[in-house]
């Protein structure tokens, strides 16, 4: 068992959107007949009960409100979730407390709402700020409202994130830069920036397959990562993940701990969660579909449809996959811990020969070269 001082994570699922982003493949679904919010805060509250029983001893170091939409979350509901987490463990004096929210008008009136609840971390999906990119990615708000929700968000909250979504449909450097630079002057300390990626499932995928969407193509798709490198690194956001920049202390507290594979337990609809267990962990699943998954909660006290052993060996393989997006890396004696046998030194040489790793001391780490095929170097290290 982890002692009470280890990173200890929750993860909070609110599954529901007022609509299906073309190109998101997360578990989302849309109503269109008023949602029980709070039948579903209580599911939540239930189903932390039950993690709390299989996770004795630790102490929560931050909290994350994903989705979906948490900001159409009730405030009350919000408080809800975070006072019963209070209850069934201790808190850390510093936990991050994160909300993702849109900003729409309508999501932007809880904000008050939510930092009473005890919110202090919010992550405001602007996405783009052109009207017709914020059209085709689905995106229910003008650049304006953007902007404006998300200063308001920066007046209430201690820490805020302004997120943008960029190789889109017709991008080019130029455009980006402007875009980019005009982002930049707004936000408050953290960026995330993620390249656009066409998911099977998606509207995006079906209009790709059929020839309707172009997509910048690999090079150009390289062109503004580059340039989203060395437009961040100049106002003093450094890239300590793949899409995340952050002034010093201003990182993600909560990815971090997804990053450098520590522990968390997940609730709500298709959540998932990784437990120590011994020298195993459990990697847990719930149930994607909203009301089934609310169903299954009030009949077992969980929404589990997967509860799977992951055996050290392959815990290294998620430490890899995960610890080489971050900027420090992955600790090498703990990879060799967890696989049972060290790291090809060969392997390594070749690579850092080639620029795309460095090693300082135990650590391992991606250079930004090496992040550009990261997916690539984790293969080579992982044969």
């Amino acid at each position: 068992m982890p002692s009470s001082s280890e990173a200890f994570g929750i993860y909070v699922h609110w599954p529901f959107c007022k609509a299906k982003c073309p190109y998101c493949d997360f578990n989302s679904h849309v109503r269109h007949q008023e949602v029980d919010t709070m039948s579903f805060a209580k599911a939540l509250t239930a189903e932390l009960r039950w993690f709390a029983g299989i996770t004795p001893g630790r102490r929560v170091s931050s909290i994350f409100f994903g989705g979906g939409t948490p900001s159409l979350m009730p405030p009350a509901a919000v408080a809800e979730v975070i006072d019963q987490i209070a209850r069934l463990w201790p808190v850390a004096d510093t936990v991050e407390i994160t909300l993702e929210a849109n900003p729409t008008s309508v999501e932007a009136e809880n904000f008050r709402g939510y930092r009473i609840a005890g919110v202090n971390r919010v992550s405001v999906g602007v996405q783009a700020l052109n009207e017709t990119d914020l059209k085709a990615l689905g995106r229910q708000h003008t650049p304006d409202e953007a902007l404006k929700a998300f200063r308001l968000a920066a007046k209430i909250f201690p820490r805020v994130s302004f997120d943008m979504i960029y190789a889109r449909p017709q991008q080019t450097t130029a455009l980006w830069k402007e875009e980019l630079t005009r982002a930049l002057a707004e936000q408050e300390g953290h960026m995330s920036l993620y390249q656009l990626t066409i998911e099977p499932g998606t509207a995006y995928f079906d209009l790709q397959a059929k020839g309707s969407l172009i997509v910048p193509d690999e090079d150009s798709a390289t062109d503004l990562f580059e340039l989203t490198q060395a437009l961040t690194e100049k106002h003093g956001l450094s890239a300590y993940e793949v899409s995340n920049h952050a002034a010093p202390g201003q990182e993600s507290r909560h990815n971090l701990l997804y990053w450098r594979y520590g522990e968390y337990a997940g609730v709500g609809p298709g959540a998932h969660a990784r437990i120590a267990e011994g020298e195993n962990r459990r990697a847990i699943v719930m149930e994607k579909y909203p009301e089934t998954w609310r169903k299954l909660v009030t009949e077992k006290g969980h929404g589990i449809v997967e509860d799977n052993i992951v055996l050290p060996v392959d815990q290294a393989s998620e430490y890899l996959l995960m610890g080489l997006r971050v900027s420090d890396g992955i600790d090498l004696t703990r990879y060799e811990k967890l696989r049972g046998q060290a790291m090809d030194p060969n392997k390594i040489a070749g690579l850092k020969s080639l620029g795309l790793v460095k090693r300082e001391g135990p650590r391992l780490m991606a250079t930004t070269q090496g992040r550009r095929l990261l997916n690539a170097l984790i293969t080579e290290l992982s044969n």
